[in-house]
């Protein structure tokens, strides 16, 4: 793989991620607001409804995945898994440790999150 198509499967990864982040921070806010949830399931809630859609976009444009959906799917839950402990433990802290404003606090829990979904998806999930 060159360096362009490198650079070109990372701002494809990007642009899911970026909207994602505004679903997923779109339903936060809306349990935390309309729905009066806490913190910990309007995160969950934010973050099931997001990665669906990651997966079914990082899987077809940003990666071309042509390889078995199922066993894909499992590795890509199982990357989340650990791209969303790392988001859910940086927002709390966020919270917690140093009185970050909440909303704030789950934006900034991105970085993380981004940064670990995409190695996860690169190197685990989407592998030819």
């Amino acid at each position: 793989m060159t360096q362009q198509q490198e650079l070109t499967r990372i701002a494809r990864f990007l642009a899911v991620g970026v909207l994602n982040t505004f679903v997923g921070l779109g339903v936060i806010y809306a349990c935390k607001y309309f729905g009066q949830m806490g913190d910990v399931p309007a995160n969950a809630t934010g973050y099931v409804v997001g990665v669906v859609h990651s997966f079914l976009w990082n899987r077809r444009w940003t990666f071309a995945h042509a390889g078995a959906m199922l066993p894909a799917a499992v590795r890509f839950v199982g990357v989340f898994c650990v791209a969303y402990l790392a988001n859910l433990a940086t927002a709390m802290a966020a919270i917690d440790a140093f009185g970050v404003n909440s909303y704030v606090a789950h934006a900034i829990a991105t970085v993380p999150y981004t940064t670990l979904f995409y190695l996860g998806s690169r190197f685990v999930v989407f592998v030819r």
